[in-house]
């Protein structure tokens, strides 16, 4: 099995209860330079326990690309936005991709 050593690239979800916080985020993200692309998927349904009970949802996902060193902030300001009092905020590491979709992203948010 091949690996690939771990670059300092991330992908981040949070999921989103409409379009108005999904599209203030992204933009918000994007704007700030903690994104360099934010993907709004539409027609995601969770299912959740909240304080004992099951919940369903539909929601919208974010698929954030970032860099590792602008988490933090990320997380910030996606709290700040977000309705939700736990909104979803997971990171992933890209353990591979284009080397010119790589360089593009590391120079939006700023430490390419």
């Amino acid at each position: 099995m091949k690996t690939f050593p771990e670059t300092p690239y991330r992908v981040v979800f949070c999921t989103c209860p409409n379009h108005d916080v999904a599209q203030g985020i992204a933009g918000a993200l994007v704007e700030a330079r903690l994104a360099a692309c934010v993907n709004i998927v539409p027609g995601i349904q969770s299912v959740y326990r909240w304080q004992g009970k099951i919940e369903k949802d539909d929601e919208l996902l974010l698929v954030i690309k970032t860099r590792q060193e602008r988490i933090p902030e990320l997380q910030r300001m996606i709290r700040q936005r977000h309705p939700d009092e736990v909104p979803e905020i997971i990171a992933l590491p890209i353990a591979s991709g284009s080397p010119a979709y790589l360089a593009w992203l590391g120079a939006e948010v700023g430490l390419g």
